[in-house]
């Protein structure tokens, strides 16, 4: 196989993508790589601010790109956004469902009902119907690539993150049925699990990213954290045809974390 044909592989030219959680961070990111190996991206956020951001420097890079603002964890909006998706290209091809809502630290015991049902809606429940708005569309064009934005916390624990692992985990699940469910209709399922990555999430939760990297970078094997260009490109594999018999798997991106 020639270098050129490799390429090709990797190209979206005439694919139509929509990201979630594109108004920041990973999600931003993948937008990017994903308007830069050709696709037109719907990029959906529901800050409008920070996603219309992500569709300017998508369009300064000579990219295509189109922002939707919606919460994911409506369905009538999510649906929406990929009607509105939908009048802007009439097809698509990929779903990276990266929307993430910040969980909270603590124990099944310290949680709040509402803080845990908050945390579900957007980071479960949102990729669902994410997915129930846009599989339609994906099947009438002919098949494609969903990917769900997980974790390697979805296969360890890890002390006070009870929702986040247990979200985690559901969405490893969640992609193998739905693998099995929509192979008939040529759409692949895969989840992409990230480490820890250096974004302001990080900030969040260590208030420095200099106290994230030194609490965090030990635990991977690589000593240091990731960075969201290297899930952009994790996630452009998953999204494009090189990664065509993959479907039902997860691709762990963690730096060693999980092989000790």
């Amino acid at each position: 196989m020639s270098n050129g044909s490799v390429l090709d592989r990797f190209s979206l030219h005439g694919k139509t993508a929509l990201v979630t959680g594109a108004g920041q961070g990973i999600g931003r990111a993948i937008a990017q790589t994903l308007a830069n190996a050709g696709a037109m991206v719907g990029c959906l956020d529901r800050n409008a601010q920070s996603v219309q951001e992500t569709v300017d420097l998508i369009q300064q890079d000579k990219g295509m790109a189109l922002a939707l603002v919606a919460d994911v964890s409506s369905q009538e909006q999510t649906q929406a956004a990929v009607d509105k998706l939908g009048g802007h290209s009439n097809a698509l091809h990929i779903l990276i469902n990266g929307a993430a809502a910040a969980d909270p630290s603590g124990t099944v015991v310290d949680y709040s009902l509402a803080d845990w049902n908050q945390a579900i809606a957007v980071n479960l429940t949102g990729a669902f119907l994410m997915s129930k708005a846009a599989i339609p569309a994906m099947v009438r064009s002919g098949g494609g690539s969903v990917v769900l934005v997980a974790s390697q916390l979805g296969h360890v624990g890890s002390p006070r993150r009870a929702v986040y692992c247990a979200i985690k985990g559901g969405l490893l699940n969640l992609a193998r049925a739905m693998a099995i469910d929509h192979a008939p209709d040529r759409i692949r399922v895969n989840t992409l699990s990230p480490g820890a990555i250096e974004t302001d999430r990080m900030l969040i939760r260590f208030g420095t990213m200099e106290a994230a990297r030194e609490m965090l970078a030990p635990m991977h094997l690589s000593g240091r954290l990731g960075t969201v260009d290297e899930i952009a490109m994790a996630a452009l594999y998953l999204a494009s045809d090189a990664s065509s018999f993959m479907t039902g798997a997860d691709m762990l991106v963690d730096g060693g974390y999980t092989a000790h």
